[in-house]
């Protein structure tokens, strides 16, 4: 009799585990066991996705039904391997809505092109400017009228670490 292998019957039926489907057995890092079990147990942080839309002037009925589940990762993050959060401090950005304690989604695989909100480090110091090509110049600029714009000289230590692609705030 051969050892090893399939036997007919043997095992728990398909299906009949706590997701009702059948199950595929995987080889994850033992450093990410309690991560990837945490997000089956949370069904992948998918949330209810309303399909009406919430008016924000005047009130209309509900709408009862659900469009689907809304995964935050797959609306924020578009490239994971390159996207990283960081807490905003100051003013500076009010007028781009970026408040102080605001937490900043940013993209490391996107070009800081002229206009993007970027987050750099210019000598040394870390800040979330929006960023301005002149002609041969370039500036980070403030989204508030009190800050001034900061031009970039010759001789400046500037690294950019990336593009501002959300901005996640409390009310």
């Amino acid at each position: 009799m051969p050892r090893g292998g399939k036997r007919a019957g043997a095992g728990r039926k398909q299906g009949s585990g706590k997701f009702g489907e059948p199950t595929k057995a995987i080889r994850i890092p033992e450093s990410e066991v309690a991560h990837v079990l945490k997000l089956v147990q949370h069904r992948f942080y998918k949330i209810p996705m309303y399909l009406c839309a919430v008016a924000a002037g005047f009130p209309s009925p509900a709408e009862s039904f659900i469009e689907g589940e809304f995964d935050l990762n797959e609306l924020l993050i578009k490239h994971p391997a390159a996207t990283f959060f960081v807490r905003a401090s100051g003013s500076s950005m009010i007028n781009a809505g970026i408040y102080d304690n605001d937490i900043l989604v940013v993209d490391k695989s996107l070009a800081p092109a002229s206009g993007k909100v970027v987050v750099v480090a210019l000598n040394g110091e870390l800040t979330v400017k929006r960023l301005l090509r002149q002609e041969k110049r370039l500036f980070l600029m403030a989204e508030n009228e009190a800050y001034p714009p900061i031009e970039i000289k010759e001789g400046s230590e500037l690294h950019i670490w990336g593009v501002v692609t959300n901005v996640i705030h409390a009310v």
